[in-house]
């Protein structure tokens, strides 16, 4: 108890005096930036819960706090203040003054600061947590929209960043304010009188009927918190596919989906990439094969002549990424409208690849010419 209470007071005298709900949006808001940041944490669903508090609730209830740091009180009307009378509840009886006396007059005055006093007191608790969640939605698109104008961008980094210091400066400043309070005044969070109540609930109950009811309600509870935490935990698996995709270098040495060759000559070179992308939620082992395919058009048939594969790959990838092979293409025949087939297979290959047993294929078109042609037609291609 002694280590406990002196750990306790090495903390600076403005931490220690924090009052408990400040704290917790603190220690929630740092909670979140460790499961976002910190390597290993931020892969699990512990990202997903801190961070829906973060953005959905915490800056909101920082700038409640920061503007109403009074404890809010029902409005009591004259209909109420009669009912409390007749029924002796909390009033006692007492006959009306003469009207037009010092009594009447003084009464009424009292009456009216009464009226005033309650209607300058802030806001209850219910009004309280419905205007944080509907700030925090207004709060954070403005900042994104903020860093939309500046180098940072919206980003993650600067926006967890800049709710956070949003955050803890609406808390300083609920500190100060809510200290300025009467002690009488301040707003607290009553949680030990709601612990009390639920202890008492729970393992007191009136009745058999209300310990049931409890013991329901806590299997109920039980099971919406544990259905939501699996539903965060294993999300439900999406479509399984494969991207399949062929890139380019351009003249900034950018891979770009353009700028296939379409014609070369017997044994030039042309330097391509072949890009795979596994979204299949396991470990993948790909096979790429590539054919030099002469085709004929019979009607909408594309019929296959001659095939010769000129290169072959394996690349494993894991799921939600990609890969890239450079390919190096160079025709050893000439031909006129050669077809560049690119066929993918998942773990094995068939003794024949073709586009029919592929799983995913691509192709581009090219026509190969010889040295001496290419050199005779050239000038064709000047303008």
């Amino acid at each position: 108890m002694s280590d406990r209470r002196t750990a306790w007071l090495l903390l600076p005298q403005p931490v220690r005096r924090l009052p408990a709900d400040l704290a917790a949006v603190v220690v929630l808001t740092l909670l979140t930036l460790g499961s976002v940041f910190i390597p290993g944490i931020n892969e699990t669903p512990l990202r997903v819960i801190f961070g829906l508090g973060f953005v959905l609730f915490l800056p909101g209830y920082a700038l409640i706090a920061a503007l109403f740091p009074e404890k809010g009180s029902r409005e009591v009307s004259a209909d109420d203040d009669q009912t409390q009378t007749e029924t002796g509840s909390e009033t006692e009886t007492k006959p009306s003054p003469v009207p037009g006396s010092d009594a009447a007059e003084t009464g009424s005055s009292q009456s009216t600061e009464r009226s005033e006093h309650t209607q300058q007191q802030g806001i209850d608790g219910i009004e309280r947590v419905a205007l944080s969640f509907g700030l925090s939605i207004a709060i954070v698109p403005l900042i994104g929209l903020v860093l939309n104008f500046t180098p940072w961008g919206i980003r993650l980094a600067p926006i967890a960043l800049s709710v956070t210091v949003f955050t803890l400066a609406c808390v300083s400043i609920a500190a100060k304010r809510r200290r300025e309070v009467p002690a009488e005044e301040r707003f607290r969070v009553p949680y030990r009188a709601w612990i009390a109540a639920g202890k008492a609930e729970l393992f007191d109950p009136d009745s058999r009927t209300d310990a049931a009811l409890n013991i329901a309600l806590v299997l109920s509870v039980l099971l919406a918190v544990g259905s939501v935490g699996y539903a965060v935990a294993v999300p439900p698996q999406g479509e399984q596919f494969s991207e399949f995709y062929l890139l380019s270098e351009s003249d900034d040495g950018e891979l770009v989906a353009d700028g296939y060759p379409d014609e070369l000559e017997v044994g030039e070179q042309s330097e391509l990439v072949v890009g795979i992308g596994n979204n299949e939620y396991e470990l993948t082992t790909y096979t790429v094969v590539i054919q030099l395919q002469t085709v004929e058009q019979d009607g909408n048939t594309t019929i296959v002549r001659e095939r010769e594969e000129i290169d072959r790959f394996q690349a494993t990838v894991e799921h939600n990424n990609s890969h890239h092979e450079p390919h190096t293409v160079q025709p050893t025949q000439p031909g006129e409208n050669i077809r560049v087939k690119y066929l993918l297979f998942k773990d094995s290959v068939p003794e024949t690849p073709t586009q029919e047993n592929a799983y995913r294929d691509l192709h581009i078109w090219i026509d190969v010419l010889n040295p001496n042609e290419a050199s005779r037609l050239a000038p064709q291609f000047r303008y």
